[in-house]
């Protein structure tokens, strides 16, 4: 099965080029261009042109890595041997740089624009200097995605959100964003602090960004110095602490103790906000229309949520990994990418939602995560998974709500339900895979075959036509796991618990 690859660009005329190697299809593209009523102005105009020259943005999952070969499918962080961590994580800091976006006025309306940058980087090659500089003129899109509406407020409540931007050589850069109204009287407008790391944990730099906006309603220039020390102090492997001093005028030295989760896998994932706003019967729809690739578009009044529920509900899909846009903080002026007839997951604020209702949108399931409704749906979504699997996962989400689990326990048993899901769907696939000398092949038709549900040989014909199995066979097929990774550790101990039960 060949692999789709797909990039995400600013095309001519900012319009969106989406390009697909299907199977036997040969090349294809797609540009999407804007429609004349979107009230860009000429200075985003430029700055997308500009992004164009050298930045091809592409939109990948937080929640899990991808590698050249496919996906790191099975061995997760704290998998790996001591030795190797202390090795993997004493090289990386903390974060490439903090830039603060505020808004200035253009004409009538207002532009985000990079007022501040540290540290400053000095000494790149050309072709480093031109990726940063394009990378950087394409933040500020993100940071203030809902157009230039704004006017000057006197009460503005901060939020958190992130995004992640994937360059063509295949290297990601993640985006933690803090928007907040800066200290002062009378009516100002809102700025935002965003920290670009290369390194995935939502939850470790909602904390680090918890300290910035504290030092903010003292001064700018109390940050400076506290992410100087960060950047210094090399980014904890998990379940390490590593400790940050600080100097507060007023209160002295400060030590601030950042401890990353221990479980890896789900450092970037909250799933207190996802049953928050969805019932279980929603989210086993929106996970069962993930598995068959189809095009989603979540809607929401903060950005905060749509950042939180979308990656969680892509988180669901362990061991497998969305291989399609994925956009969890939609910019206004890229929001023709809904019309895109190839699979998408994207988060869109709910002040456009007529905007989004004019456009020809393809098939689809439109998401309403403030009502917690959908809004557009393709009409099978409840009939998708089979029946038996589908009751078993509704019950464990549902005894879960009742249980009243803190954070760390809802995160651990959602995962276990959906783990345990793909344990009864492709649990036994290590039986169907063939050794040959030095190579490894998965015998597809006998694997199906091998199930004696019909309802879920009726399942597995549709999901092994997907990009995400397709992936999945072929990080089986050229790097086999010498090591037993959480995945296949799940898969023993069922085996084991049945065994006993037998």
């Amino acid at each position: 099965m060949e692999q789709e690859r797909r990039s995400l660009g600013l095309g001519n005329g900012a319009g969106l080029e989406i390009t697909d190697f299907e199977r036997g299809q040969g090349r294809r593209s797609l540009t999407l261009q804007r429609r004349a009523g979107l009230g860009i102005t000429d200075n985003v105009n430029r700055m997308l042109r500009s992004t164009r020259r050298s930045l091809r943005l592409k939109v990948r999952s937080c929640v899990f890595c991808v590698s050249k070969s496919g996906i790191e499918r099975s061995i997760s962080v704290e998998e790996k041997k001591p030795e190797q961590e202390a090795s993997r994580y004493s090289a990386q800091s903390f974060f490439e740089y903090l830039v603060v976006v505020s808004l200035k006025k253009s004409g009538a309306v207002y532009e985000p624009q990079i007022a501040y940058q540290f540290p400053k980087r000095e000494n790149l090659m050309r072709s480093q200097k031109e990726e940063e500089e394009n990378l950087l003129k394409a933040i500020p899109l993100f940071c203030f995605p809902d157009g230039n509406t704004w006017a000057p407020l006197t009460e503005y409540e901060s939020e958190t959100f992130s995004f992640v931007l994937t360059n063509m050589d295949g290297s990601r850069k993640f985006g933690y964003c803090r928007r907040l109204l800066p200290r002062g009287g009378g009516a100002r407008l809102p700025e935002v602090f965003c920290i670009i790391s290369c390194l995935g944990c939502f939850g470790l730099f909602s904390q680090i960004l918890d300290e910035v906006e504290k030092r903010r309603q003292i001064s700018l220039a109390v940050i400076y110095p506290f992410m100087q020390g960060l950047r210094e102090a090399a980014f904890p492997a998990p379940g390490k602490t590593v400790s940050v001093k600080s100097f507060i005028p007023e209160s002295g030295t400060e030590i601030i103790k950042l401890t990353r989760p221990s479980d890896s896998r789900l450092e970037h994932v909250d799933f207190s906000s996802l049953f928050k706003h969805l019932s279980e019967e929603n989210v086993i729809q929106i996970f069962a229309s993930l598995l068959l690739e189809r095009r989603l578009i979540f809607l929401a009044e903060e950005l905060s949520i749509l950042s939180q529920c979308i990656h969680g509900i892509a988180a669901l899909l362990y061991p497998f990994t969305w291989q399609h846009t994925f956009i969890p903080v939609l910019p206004k002026v890229m929001v023709d990418i809904v019309c895109s007839p190839t699979p998408f997951v994207v988060g869109v604020q709910r002040q456009f939602l007529e905007q989004l209702q004019e456009l020809p949108i393809e098939e689809c399931l439109m998401v309403d995560l403030h009502s917690g409704t959908f809004l557009k749906t393709v009409g099978d979504e409840h009939d998708i998974l089979p029946r038996k699997l589908y009751k078993e996962v509704l019950n464990a989400l549902q005894n879960q709500r009742k249980a009243n689990q803190s954070c760390q326990e809802l995160n651990n048993m959602v995962t276990n339900t959906f783990v345990l899901f793909f344990i009864k769907i492709v649990g036994h696939y290590s039986s169907h895979l063939k050794q040959n000398g030095n190579e490894t092949t998965f015998q597809e038709r006998q694997f199906r075959k091998s199930v004696t549900s019909k309802s879920i040989r009726r399942f597995l014909k549709t999901f092994m036509e997907t990009q995400m199995f397709s992936l999945f066979v072929q990080e089986l097929q050229g790097q086999p796991c010498s090591q037993e990774g959480f995945f296949e550790q799940k898969i023993k101990e069922h085996q084991e618990n049945r065994n006993k039960v037998k």
